[in-house]
């Protein structure tokens, strides 16, 4: 089951005040992006966060799950409710992960 646009577009919303936040659809569902930084997944109407350790600190639970068939786990972010939680949450984990790499010509 392929992810809704609208719940796509609310999770997008949630994660606003971590920085640029942009979208991209991939097999189906669609990977989310900060600041050009790939930091989780959005599968079946659900949000993953790839895991670090700033954003395990944060995190009111830790549920680890496989956003799709073989995929590594990724932290299972149920409550996306609270937007000033995700948006710190999204700015931690976007200060572990690397910087994305310049695209070839």
């Amino acid at each position: 089951m392929a992810s809704n646009p609208d719940f796509v577009q609310y999770i997008a919303d949630q994660c606003a005040g971590a920085g640029e936040i942009t979208v991209k659809k991939m097999f189906g569902d669609y990977g989310i992006y900060c600041d050009g930084v790939i930091f989780g997944l959005i599968c079946d109407n659900r949000f993953y966060l790839k895991p670090t350790d700033a954003g395990r600190s944060l995190l009111r639970s830790v549920e680890m799950r496989p956003p799709y068939d073989g995929a590594k786990d990724y932290f299972f972010i149920e409550d996306v409710d609270d937007r000033d939680y995700i948006a710190k949450l999204v700015r931690v984990t976007c200060k572990e992960l690397p910087l994305a790499k310049p695209k070839r010509k």
